[in-house]
């Protein structure tokens, strides 16, 4: 029943959804039909049907549809932003790709802003009406706790705290005889775990928490299974790890549930989104600098004997090998004089920079201080082995000397540019602080930042800020 409940307030939500975004829509072609601004009728109206679908599809893939109980208004806020942003993509990419002239770029973004406005309101108006309702004794869910340990204490805490989260502590249960009649932030520890089917026979129980030791999961199972006959919703609590900066996900794999631990962003959505950015922008710009293409490869043969390009293989995405393009800046032979060099190394730990590196042609400075000598690797991230922001991809030797924490840097696509670049790059001489500032980026990653790296790489390679 809770489960049918959950889906008809899912439903009832994407559909009101449907008609906010269908209203923000029409609101905007009205305006502009006052403004005798002209848009074709019949592209406006199957254009509408494209844009409440994209809307709400992101909505739903971006997690607006989950739960409730535990959302706050930022949340909210946070998941509009998120879906307009990716839904106004998606849409331009739509009109990009069905050569659609007649359809007005200024209905098109004032719709997309007055949607993002009206739903952003809708939901702040959901979230503080479901408050206030739980506030007076409505919508609440009567919940039990098994365990009492330092988890267990801190869970009742936190949700002490959280009055708003609509779940009401009945009681609390315990292995150990000598804790039944206690309190524990002020709820009473009312019986053994045994005592659990006479509980849920007496009162009225929606949910079990179980933030239990490891030890105790074989013995609670029985339980568990036991709620499942019920029909009570059974949480147990994983934290069992003390992991640092992983985050835990459920998933089912052939219908066997698994936690796991990521490391690295899982967003499947942004992600291909990130991708399908890294496809245009790097394709775009492929065919825009083609002239400059054909000028450095005739400046690099004409200075320096040997190929245009050069070929170097490096570690890409968890430890896969590929290679990556370059502008010859170096002689021939280069990497065979590295080693009579590293005594003149200036970089702490696994990676080699020098200045005034006599392997550097004449060129080669120029290409490197303009960063020029970079451009081939647009063909790396159209082909997917790189991506226009990410970790720069190291040198397999480079690897072999990695701490433990350095190899978490690889379990994300590697890019053209990152913090590093726009952190003052050869200013940065420790390895540790690059590494950390990489690992910072994977932490916090999101579309937005790397939007952010882009902006603030544009003026880093015009003035040469940190090339050498």
């Amino acid at each position: 029943m809770l489960k049918q409940h959950a889906d008809l307030l899912k439903r009832s939500c994407i559909l009101f959804d449907g008609m906010v975004v269908a209203s923000a829509g029409l609101l905007a072609f009205h305006f502009h039909s006052r403004l005798y601004l002209k848009t074709s009728v019949d592209v406006y109206w199957w254009s509408l049907g494209v844009f409440i679908g994209i809307w709400v599809a992101c909505l739903y893939y971006s997690g607006m549809y989950t739960s409730y109980r535990m959302k706050r208004v930022s949340d909210v806020l946070f998941l509009t932003y998120q879906s307009a942003y990716l839904s106004f993509l998606f849409f331009a990419c739509f009109v990009y790709l069905f050569h659609i002239q007649t359809l007005s770029r200024t209905l098109v973004i004032d719709a997309f802003l007055l949607a993002m406005g009206l739903v952003a309101i809708e939901k702040i108006v959901l979230v503080v009406i479901l408050r206030r309702l739980r506030e007076r004794g409505f919508n609440y869910r009567n919940v039990l706790l098994v365990g009492t340990g330092t988890r267990a204490r801190q869970f009742v805490k936190e949700l002490d705290f959280s009055k708003e989260s609509g779940l009401k502590i009945m009681g609390i249960l315990d292995r150990d005889p000598a804790l039944v009649g206690t309190r524990i932030h002020g709820y009473p520890v009312v019986g053994l775990i045994s005592d659990l089917p006479k509980i849920t026979k007496e009162q009225v129980i929606d949910q079990v928490f179980f933030v239990v030791p490891r030890n105790w999961l074989d013995e609670i199972e029985p339980t568990i299974l036991y709620l499942e006959k019920l029909g009570i919703r059974s949480d147990v609590a994983v934290d069992h790890f003390n992991m640092t900066f992983a985050r835990a996900k459920q998933t089912e794999i052939f219908d066997v549930p698994f936690l796991s631990f990521e490391t690295a962003p899982s967003h499947l959505l942004s992600l291909l989104v990130k991708r399908g950015i890294d496809i245009m922008l790097s394709g775009i710009a492929l065919m825009l600098l083609s002239p400059i293409f054909l000028i450095t490869g005739f400046l690099v043969l004409w200075t320096s004997p040997g190929p245009v390009l050069f070929e170097q293989e490096r570690v890409g995405m968890n430890g896969r090998l590929f290679k990556i393009l370059k502008f010859r800046t170096m002689v021939v032979d280069a990497e065979a004089k590295q080693a009579e060099l590293m005594k003149f190394n200036q970089m702490k730990g696994a990676a080699f920079k020098m200045d005034n590196d006599p392997r550097v042609t004449i060129i080669g400075k120029i290409l490197r201080k303009t960063s020029i000598d970079e451009l081939p690797q647009l063909w790396n991230v159209f082909r997917g082995d790189m991506s226009l922001v990410g970790p720069r991809p190291p040198i397999p030797k480079e690897v072999a000397t990695y701490d433990d924490w350095h190899r978490r840097r690889l379990s994300m696509r590697p890019g053209i540019t990152c913090i590093w670049q726009i952190s003052g790059r050869n200013k940065i001489r420790d390895v540790d602080q690059w590494f950390a500032l990489d690992l910072k980026y994977i932490d916090n990653w999101s579309l937005w930042l790397d939007f952010k790296i882009l902006f603030k790489t544009v003026p880093v390679v015009l003035f040469g800020i940190g090339a050498k």
